[in-house]
């Protein structure tokens, strides 16, 4: 008799990476995301800060298979708009991050990481549509309203990054 046991799935590890300016208001979102998924002590899950410059992030991910950015973008969109893009299947608009103090940002790093085969297995870019990214640390209402669902969708993420194994006996 051949019986078939499924492991209880397991994350793989992830690496989450925020990305942001403490004192450039709406573009510290990505840090307060980040936090917030640090606080929840999920297993092999790994939280670290970036500025954004874009060495720094390929640096940070050499090693990740599983990767999710959480950054704040500015494309025109309202205020508060979440966009989710899978970096291995479509190019980063480089115009999301026109804001940052960076001539090679994330979106350049997503784009010359894939020139160079030396992107993640996994590598999901969350953008956050700002409206203030003057000096400060308030968030403004209408992004920090969605940081919740952008944590929500992370968590949906980290949880399908998972290791189906099963055994047979």
């Amino acid at each position: 008799m051949k019986f078939i046991i499924q492991k209880p799935q397991l994350v793989s590890p992830v690496l989450v990476i925020g990305v942001g300016t403490e004192y450039r208001r709406d573009d510290r979102i990505g840090l307060v995301v980040a936090r917030n998924i640090k606080s929840l002590q999920l297993p092999n899950v790994t939280v670290v800060e970036e500025l954004g410059e874009g060495v720094a992030l390929m640096a940070a991910w050499a090693q990740a298979e599983n990767v999710i950015i959480i950054d704040a973008v500015s494309s025109g969109a309202v205020s508060g708009t979440i966009f989710r893009i899978d970096a291995n299947a479509e190019q980063i608009p480089s115009k999301f991050f026109h804001y940052s103090t960076h001539e090679f940002g994330v979106a350049e790093a997503g784009g010359l990481a894939r020139v160079l085969h030396a992107t993640p297995t996994r590598l999901i870019l969350y953008g956050i549509e700002g409206a203030d990214f003057g000096w400060g640390t308030e968030i403004s209402p209408e992004v920090e309203k969605v940081s919740e669902e952008v944590i929500s969708f992370l968590l949906d993420d980290i949880s399908s990054f998972s290791l189906n194994e099963t055994n047979e006996l």
